[in-house]
């Protein structure tokens, strides 16, 4: 094990460099978790109008109902956008520790098949929960209420 300090900085620098990508997985979660609360704060104002019992024109009403369901599946669509964003994030940080461990000297038998494949994943997870985050938006904007019947 090489312990002079060029080593060890040059150590930090590669175990390190797959660390802005967990910033990005962080502020992704952030962005869909805000999106999630959205979704559930509308379903629930929409089911408690719904409740109150106060809507006597039926079509007001389906439409209502129609849109707490829309915001439900944006809500399972959400959550799985951060499944995958987490998994991601967990395969990055293996990553990150793999490299450390097998740059340090620390783990002599760590293969780099572990490294690419632990990287590969979590690249791939990130694209997946991007893809379910593109799907969401464009199903929240065909979801929104362009033909909204109005109260008379």
């Amino acid at each position: 094990m090489d312990a002079s300090i060029d080593a060890i900085t040059n150590n930090i620098q590669l175990a390190l460099a797959p660390v802005f990508l967990l910033t990005a997985v962080a502020t992704l979660i952030n962005a869909i978790s805000a999106r999630l609360a959205r979704s559930v704060d509308r379903m629930r104002a929409i089911q408690h109008r719904i409740q109150e019992g106060g809507i006597q024109d039926q079509a007001i009403l389906m439409h209502m109902i129609k849109e707490a369901k829309e915001a439900k599946v944006r809500g399972r669509l959400c959550t799985a956008a951060i499944f995958f964003n987490v998994l991601s994030g967990v395969f990055i940080s293996l990553t990150v520790l793999e490299l450390f461990f097998f740059q340090a000297g620390a783990v002599r038998s760590l293969q780099a098949t572990y490294v690419i494949w632990t990287f590969v994943l979590g690249l791939v997870s990130f694209m997946t929960s991007l893809s379910i985050v593109l799907s969401e938006v464009v199903y929240a904007y065909r979801s929104a209420g362009w033909n909204t019947p109005f109260l008379k």
